[in-house]
């Protein structure tokens, strides 16, 4: 995955701009009430979106209909499975461990 598409993610705006986006594709305006960030402002965030690969975006007539491009966020789930792989086990062997360490509703007084 490209550091362009890493450093989009870090903005929590652009965080919320995906997950509007990930319900449904949505015009600038839609995304601008949604969040009520200036025209500006949003467009800002959905031209670094673009770059990094994240979004893409359709012409209709005088709107431009943005849409969440799910390929540059497959490549993220890809990159991160290895550490999924290697911390679930031990999270699990943790979970368990507590739970043998937590009294039962029998053994609290």
């Amino acid at each position: 995955m490209p550091d362009t598409a890493w450093a989009a993610l870090t903005d929590p705006t652009r965080r919320a701009l995906l997950e509007l986006l990930r319900q449904q594709p949505r015009s600038v305006g839609e995304l601008v009430a949604a969040l009520g960030l200036s025209q500006p402002t949003t467009s800002k965030h959905l031209r670094v979106l673009r770059d990094a690969g994240l979004v893409r975006v359709q012409p209709d007539a005088q709107r431009r209909i943005y849409a969440l491009d799910p390929a540059p966020l497959a490549a993220l789930d890809a990159w991160l499975q290895p550490y999924r792989d290697y911390w679930n086990p031990r999270l699990d062997a943790l979970g368990a461990y507590l739970d043998r360490q937590s009294p039962t509703p029998e053994e609290t007084p």
